[in-house]
């Protein structure tokens, strides 16, 4: 593992336990050239995956964009960290169990919105807004009003 600090491959680890969830391994590294300290993280990979954007470009997926963009349509709502943690891997095993290696932006977005929509109603709505690209407010009303014929407690409440 190369260090963050001065970039020596000549890293060692000093200490590796398991995520409440045991998804992941926790890695404690120390650079043995500089003596900086940092974490890992270890995750299982079934398959690399690319992704296939609206213009038809690929790119390979990335793990840590897909949380980011969850994070930031959470952002400054009451969902705790390891529930967003937990959305996301979710996600990322559907997408590698289905046995394709390139999967669309579309398949992503409608699975990020189907784990918004579980989490959060105010950051489904706001992934829905870019995601769907909305140009005026009867776009919002339309997404409102999806929430509200489920049934979901407080999601009629917007009049």
């Amino acid at each position: 593992m190369r260090c963050p600090n001065c970039g020596s491959l000549d890293t060692q680890v000093k200490d590796s336990r398991p995520t409440e969830d045991s998804s992941v391994i926790r890695r404690r590294r120390v650079c043995l050239a500089c003596n900086f300290r940092f974490t890992t993280f270890e995750r299982v990979q079934l398959r690399e995956l690319v992704v296939i954007k609206r213009n038809g470009r690929r790119v390979p997926f990335d793990r840590d964009k897909l949380l980011r963009s969850v994070q930031i349509a959470l952002r400054k709502r009451p969902v705790e960290p390891e529930r967003i943690d937990q959305a996301v891997s979710k996600i990322v095993r559907e997408l590698e169990s289905q046995g394709e290696s390139e999967v669309s932006s579309e398949t992503v977005g409608e699975m990020v919105m189907e784990a918004l929509r579980a989490l959060d109603d105010v950051a489904y709505v706001r992934f829905a807004s870019v995601y769907r690209n909305f140009r005026e407010a009867k776009d919002f009303e339309s997404v409102l009003d999806e929430l509200s014929e489920d049934g979901k407690p407080g999601a009629a409440v917007r009049k």
